[in-house]
């Protein structure tokens, strides 16, 4: 008679006791070496030796292949392996999501659209898959949000004002240099020679740390330089955006006064190159988080936190 409570127990593989192996045996297989699993367990390396062959034989198959100063997996080691990693990861995303269900629901960010579209939003997907069920609402404007007029639950700025009665997060410096495409710069000989930008057409963002702060960044990266420019008499073209600027510059418009912390993407892939390597001016402006005072929000907290890890 078919017994299925019999059945069950006799083929039953995987026990409690087995487990700890499991995880023992996850280390050693990543690591490649029963020291550093000992040194990762806190346990010592015959420890987990003894753990290895206990499983194995409960197994009833071979995981590691033995030589004198290395182990390697065997084939059924590695599917092994293989389902562990996915099982534990599973698991653990299982706990993050049951970990953040008190802490769900819409945050609200308005930042400057600059840094929304080149810094932020290429790092929000991490945000996502950290806290689900936080659905965020992203706002972008050049102006200074009235808190207790719109519903927004944090601001994100570049300037240097001081703003009372707000909780206020530092969040990062920035440096400002001229950049423009490799094929602008040879175009006007520009490598080195920044006097011959008063032949090039200038770009700029004419609401970058002010909502008319007109062709300041300019002004100021040159005078930091020592470098007289007749401004009214140059070719120039303004934007709204420093990012639009940059973009504009890719495009061989001409040269964009550049942030770094906006722009390093692109210096990176060659898109844009800084003619003037030496010649990076840092800004007394800088970014930061604002936040009302009135009440505390732990979505706030937790996406400023998240915020600081990439800066």
């Amino acid at each position: 008679m078919y017994d299925e409570e019999s059945y069950l127990a006799k083929n039953r593989v995987i026990n409690r006791y087995q487990l700890a192996k499991l995880y023992t045996f996850e280390s050693a297989a990543r690591h490649l070496s029963f020291a550093l699993t000992a040194e990762e367990l806190c346990i010592s390396p015959s420890a987990v030796s003894h753990q290895i062959i206990k499983l194995e034989e409960e197994l009833g198959f071979k995981l590691f292949k033995r030589f004198h100063r290395r182990i390697e997996l065997t084939f059924d080691g590695k599917n092994l392996f293989d389902v562990v990693k996915k099982l534990l990861k599973q698991l653990n995303q299982e706990i993050l999501e049951i970990t953040n269900q008190e802490i769900s629901g819409t945050l609200t960010i308005y930042a400057r659209p600059s840094l929304t579209q080149s810094w932020l939003v290429p790092k929000l997907s991490q945000f996502n898959r950290q806290y689900p069920y936080i659905t965020l609402n992203i706002l972008s404007g050049n102006e200074i949000i009235n808190f207790n007029r719109y519903r927004i639950d944090l601001a994100i700025y570049y300037d240097d004002h001081k703003h009372d009665e707000l909780i206020y997060d530092y969040l990062m410096n920035e440096t400002i240099t001229p950049v423009c495409s490799p094929y602008y710069a040879e175009k006007h000989n520009l490598y080195r020679n920044p006097n011959n930008l008063k032949n090039c057409t200038l770009l700029h963002d004419s609401q970058a740390w002010g909502y008319d702060s007109s062709f300041d960044e300019w002004i100021t990266w040159a005078n930091n330089f020592s470098l007289s420019f007749d401004f009214n008499n140059i070719a120039k073209m303004t934007f709204d955006r420093s990012d639009l600027a940059s973009e504009a510059a890719i495009y061989n418009v001409g040269v964009a006064m550049g942030r770094k912390q906006l722009i390093d993407k692109y210096l990176e892939n060659g898109d844009l190159i800084t003619p003037f390597p030496e010649m990076e001016k840092e800004c007394k402006q800088h970014y930061y988080v604002l936040r009302p005072q009135a009440k505390y929000n732990p979505k706030a907290d937790i996406f400023v936190k998240w915020l600081k890890k990439y800066v």
